[in-house]
């Protein structure tokens, strides 16, 4: 019997993390016995290579905006576990969590008898915890973001009444395939029959396969740039502006985050809003869209955590997000010197993204490696990359390379601490 908070996380984190062949029958089996909480609710499903983080921030506050109650379902947490399942931005309560945790322990205990490969996985039990507490509380609309790909993501017995594929770029290659056509086809699971689709910015190839599945699924599908517009307007300071236009609306809209990727996650999220005002027949307000977009913030993207010197943190894990900070960095900052502190999990695509940061003139990139969040999941070995390359430095641990560069930056200079959202989170948790 689970008696405290701690211990309900031990048993969450003690779970396995994957099972080698992927099936929704173990989480259906599980939510049945559980009553299903989740048929009950109204859900926003949201999948994607980037960004699906700062496209629930934003769709968060234009529901929260328009007097709406909003539960989300986010990872990875950036200060606590708890914050991955949050009601109006406050995370679960540790007596809530204890209590759907102490109930849903034993079933799960039994299908670790039952099942021939073990019970559930953690991120199925977390799932569940979070189906469990909405089911509970009943919020209007729930944003749910996939763990991994989409088919077969633990999520993905939900009826959404809203799907949304953000981004699709190469990452988790070792589950969803090695072509953008795979991972496309991954991520298009989450289309339901008849139900809308708001898809961002992808490239071709994926859109291709991402049309095709919705075609074929009669799903109304919102594309980027055809059904839904976006002008970047010129710059007064390093925070982006630009022109929406969707059908009849049209607004200029400025975002208090950092970064050109913004401009994308924030029109997703537009134009997230405007389909489903029209499925629960809510009047869409201009005002209150630009104020909450406005207001919008996300921890560990772009997030300046210390002012003099500057410091940022960016959780940019892949080689498409590599590619949008390095936009940032050649848009905002080309005429300062930038100190990245980069930290790469070992599963990922390090060399590649170190190599495309050291292009960029501007940069000196120094190399460490943190407590990643599992022994599954290594940092890498600084050495298997300093091996190909002597144009960066490395250091044993971050806060050596902290001291090191704050010592070098003039106030001009920025740091960047950046290559993994676990690394970033832990060096967010420092300074704060």
């Amino acid at each position: 019997m689970i008696k405290n908070y701690e211990e309900a996380l031990s048993f969450i984190h003690g779970r396995q993390k994957f099972k080698k062949i992927p099936i929704l029958d173990r989480m259906s089996r599980l939510m049945a016995q559980l009553g299903n909480p989740q048929d009950s609710l109204k859900m926003v499903h949201v999948t994607g290579t980037n960004g699906k983080g700062s496209t629930v921030a934003y769709l968060t506050s234009i529901l929260l905006e328009q007097g709406l109650s909003v539960g989300t379902f986010t990872s990875p947490f950036i200060t606590r576990f708890n914050e991955r399942v949050s009601l109006n931005r406050n995370p679960i309560s540790n007596e809530a969590l204890l209590k759907i945790v102490q109930e849903i322990e034993p079933i799960i205990l039994d299908m670790d008898q039952a099942d021939i490969d073990g019970g559930p996985t953690e991120f199925e039990i977390v799932t569940a915890l979070m189906f469990m507490y909405f089911g509970q509380i009943q919020p209007d609309i729930v944003i749910v973001e996939v763990g991994i790909g989409g088919t077969y993501d633990s999520t993905n017995i939900i009826l959404p009444i809203l799907s949304i594929i953000t981004t699709v770029g190469m990452d988790h290659m070792q589950i969803l395939g090695d072509t953008l056509s795979e991972i496309a086809d991954q991520k298009a699971g989450i289309i339901k029959p008849k139900i809308p689709v708001v898809l961002g910015n992808v490239p071709d190839e994926a859109r291709l396969v991402i049309e095709t599945v919705a075609n074929k699924s009669q799903s109304e599908l919102s594309e980027w740039q055809k059904d839904y517009q976006v002008v970047t307007n010129k710059r007064t300071s390093i925070y982006p502006q630009y022109t929406f236009r969707s059908g009849r609306i049209k607004m200029q809209l400025e975002l208090s985050m950092v970064g050109e990727f913004q401009i994308q996650n924030s029109a997703i999220a537009i134009q997230s809003f405007l389909k489903l005002s029209q499925v629960l027949t809510m009047v869409p307000s201009i005002k209150s869209m630009k104020k909450a977009i406005k207001e919008t913030r996300w921890p560990g993207r772009m997030e300046l955590i210390n002012e003099q010197p500057a410091i940022f943190i960016d959780g940019a894990h892949n080689v498409p997000a590599i590619d949008a900070l390095i936009t940032t960095i050649e848009t905002d900052f080309s005429q300062q010197q930038v100190y990245l502190i980069v930290a790469i999990l070992a599963d990922k695509q390090a060399k590649k993204m170190v190599d495309k940061l050291l292009r960029l003139p501007n940069v000196k990139v120094i190399l460490t490696s943190f407590a990643a969040p599992y022994k599954q999941r290594p940092s890498i070995d600084t050495t298997d990359i300093s091996e190909h390359s002597t144009k960066f430095d490395t250091v044993d641990s971050w806060q050596d390379g902290l001291v090191k560069v704050t010592q070098e930056m003039s106030s001009d200079d920025i740091l960047i601490f950046t290559g993994s959202l676990y690394f970033i989170s832990e060096v967010r948790n420092y300074f704060h």
